[in-house]
């Protein structure tokens, strides 16, 4: 591998997706080319030499689960720590890009530039957008001074934390709500409008502080392992029963989506405190789209930091994991 090179991981998704007709941009099956094709058929990628390709997995992205997050920060940290090495970028199916994308960002903090991408349209397809995406994506990778984890897709740079897919249909499906896209990519070259989502010590701005990247990037435990998070949400008739069945399988969080300000029906905040109480973590955040839930006087339960409830539940993923982990090593030196 040269110096300057970029890693390309592929993990399926929709960007790897076919379907027998060129018009059918919903009824294809995705994760059906493997990374090298993928790589091989965006005119130009192949020129410079300085790209390695490896397939991390080959899923549809709402399959996505635990096994592939691990084994895929694993292997981020790997070729990140790699002198040669200048960015990753990773090919990913829609559906789960923003959670991956946070999730890489808790886990790995990478001053490098990880840059995933992804298509809204199958391979196949007459308006294949895949290709400019993957293209737009190793621009941003080798770009001076790109850094942290970003998502770039229709010509469009989001920072993990911020971006959210807001359309079901359109190349244009993400969003970054109130806090605006880093910048674009235009013809080969960026323009910035904000900074990149990390600090001079390549610390992820927005981790929180009980998650220690250090310890994490390199121990995370088998999958099977990791601590039950799951997320509830407030509408109008909502109850705890949910709560009361989650507690009763083992549930160690719940993050819930509230209306508005992160508000809850009466009877769902009952059913939450009683847990709460009992050394369940509960964190509350908000179904809308944009803003984020503003503290308060007389909250009953924490929120969420601005984080929306999928990022939510990830960062409290984690934070129960560091938990443990401290804990297993005070068991050993007591």
């Amino acid at each position: 591998m040269q110096a300057g090179s970029i890693v390309v991981l592929g993990t399926g998704g929709t960007i790897a997706g076919r379907s027998i007709d060129a018009l059918d941009n919903i009824g294809y099956t995705a994760a059906q080319l493997g990374i090298e094709s993928l790589t091989a058929s965006v005119p130009g990628l192949g020129e410079a030499k300085l790209l390695l390709t490896e397939q991390v997995s080959q899923i549809d992205s709402k399959d996505m689960g635990f096994a592939v997050w691990r084994l895929l920060a694993q292997r981020v940290t790997h070729f990140l720590a790699r002198d040669e090495v200048k960015g990753l970028v990773i090919t990913h199916g829609t559906d789960t890009l923003e959670e991956t994308a946070f999730f890489v960002s808790l886990v790995c903090r990478p001053v490098k530039p990880v840059v995933l991408t992804c298509a809204m349209r199958p391979a196949s397809s007459l308006q294949a957008d895949g290709p400019q995406n993957l293209r737009d994506a190793v621009c941003v990778a080798r770009w001076p001074g790109a850094g942290g984890v970003v998502v770039v897709c229709a010509g469009r740079i989001h920072a993990a934390r911020d971006v959210q897919k807001v359309h079901p249909y359109r190349l244009d499906a993400f969003d970054s709500g109130d806090a605006g896209v880093i910048g674009h990519v235009e013809e080969g070259r960026l323009r910035l409008m904000r900074e990149w989502p990390f600090d001079k010590q390549g610390r992820a701005q927005v981790a929180p502080e009980s998650i220690a990247a250090e310890s994490l990037a390199q121990s995370l435990p088998d999958p099977a392992h990791w601590p039950r998070v799951e997320i509830v949400m407030n509408y109008a008739g909502a109850d705890g029963r949910l709560v009361e069945a989650l507690v009763a399988q083992g549930v160690r969080g719940l993050v819930v989506a509230g209306t508005g300000n992160g508000s809850l029906h009466v009877d769902l905040e009952q059913a939450l405190l009683s847990p709460q109480a009992a050394g369940v973590r509960v964190v509350r955040a908000s179904r809308c789209v944009a803003g984020q839930v503003l503290a308060k006087a007389g909250d009953k339960l924490p929120d969420s930091a601005g984080l929306t409830p999928v990022k939510a539940r990830i960062a409290l993923l984690l934070e129960l994991m560091q938990k443990d982990r401290d804990g297993d090593q005070s068991a050993d030196v007591s």
